[in-house]
């Protein structure tokens, strides 16, 4: 047979193959998976005193929860509410799940698989009560909050393991903070500490050898800044719990690369009861804040950074309880609410235009749990 009889041959024999095998397939090369399949999975804390644990959901492609276990983090929670956001965070490729144990001073790593999760390393955080965690590539934060409070970094392994970054512990503003959280800048070049005490907006400067250097404090837009996150943008969202029934807020602010931050949207109401977790979707469109009141607030997050309201009363979503944090899918289609009164976990569709329809929840968590997370 010659080579141009060939070339008209092969081709022929490919095609014949192609469509037996989608005949024997039932005319389709794959099926589709299902609507109940797991598509990523919910993560809490116990923060129990006795020993804490992470309870996990897994997720599906609809957004329902199934209760898929629990797993020992060694180490002991506080048996109260944190006050903090981050407690629970996930590496940036989901590779790796980061639990404070506020009641030991220590933290646990977890390795994250398709069978769930493998303790990994438990290391000291290198003060007292560490409620707020924060990652970035290999780097790890820790805000510790007992005592005068302060920040602390170490470095992540190839398998997990934390090793403490001499030098890097850095102090609050002062004693008596009341500190909420620690989170990296998207470029990891900086990071932010809120102070609900003192009302203040910590910022550092972090060296390509993983120390920070600082802070530099500002005063917050409004009253009680609590929980924050970073936009598409980079601007910072913060919410301010404000002590005052209905006049909790959020405010916006551009922040430069030496840390100096400037309010662009100073303390947008959300006429309701202490806003106290924030969460920003991954196209950075759309900003939510979890109300004590029962309710989520939603915001527009304008290209310029400035936020604008998604409802005139500030309920974009109502929950049967106490929001006390939030957490959103990894592709943003899912908002999760941990609600501390009944120990369930709210759920919701976030919509293109950014409000939230509700959806079937979750059971299962103790009293005084923490944290959320999500993927």
């Amino acid at each position: 047979m010659n080579r141009s009889n060939l070339r008209r041959i092969v081709p022929a024999i490919l095609a014949f193959a192609l469509l037996l095998v989608t005949f024997v397939s039932g005319g389709v090369a794959a099926a589709a998976p299902s609507a109940h399949d797991v598509a990523g999975a919910v993560y809490a804390l116990t923060n129990a005193p006795a020993g804490n644990g992470v309870v996990v959901w897994n997720r599906g492609a609809d957004g329902s929860l199934t209760l898929a276990g629990s797993y020992a983090t060694g180490g002991q929670g506080a048996g109260a509410g944190l006050g903090s956001q981050g407690a629970l965070i996930l590496s940036q490729n989901n590779r790796w799940l980061f639990a404070v144990n506020a009641g030991s001073n220590d933290i646990s790593v977890f390795r994250v698989g398709d069978a769930g999760l493998t303790l990994v390393d438990r290391a000291p955080s290198g003060g007292t009560l560490p409620t707020s965690l924060t990652v970035h590539g290999d780097l790890l934060y820790v805000l510790n909050a007992g005592s005068s409070g302060h920040i602390t970094g170490f470095t992540i392994g190839e398998r997990g393991q934390l090793a403490p970054i001499v030098g890097s512990t850095r102090p609050l503003s002062g004693s008596a903070t009341a500190p909420a959280q620690v989170q990296f800048s998207p470029d990891g070049g900086l990071l932010v500490v809120t102070e609900k005490a003192t009302n203040l907006i910590d910022t550092y400067v972090v060296g390509q050898d993983g120390r920070a250097s600082g802070p530099v404090s500002y005063a917050s837009s409004g009253a009680t800044p609590f929980g924050f996150a970073f936009g598409k943008r980079g601007e910072l969202v913060v919410s301010e719990a404000n002590g005052v029934p209905g006049a909790s807020a959020a405010s916006s602010y551009d922040v430069s690369a030496d840390g100096k931050l400037q309010v662009v949207s100073g303390s947008v109401s959300t006429h309701q009861g202490a806003a106290c977790w924030v969460v920003i979707t991954g196209n950075g469109h759309y900003a939510y804040t979890g109300n004590a009141s029962g309710s989520i607030s939603g915001f527009r997050v304008e290209r310029d950074g400035s936020l604008t309201a998604l409802t005139a009363d500030g309920r974009t979503g109502v929950v049967s309880g106490n929001p006390t944090d939030l957490a959103l899918s990894h592709n943003s289609q899912f908002l999760y609410v941990r609600i501390g009164r009944t120990g369930s976990i709210g759920a919701f569709a976030v919509q293109p235009d950014g409000s939230l329809q509700p959806l079937p929840g979750a059971d299962g968590l103790p009293a005084n749990s923490a944290g959320l997370a999500a993927r």
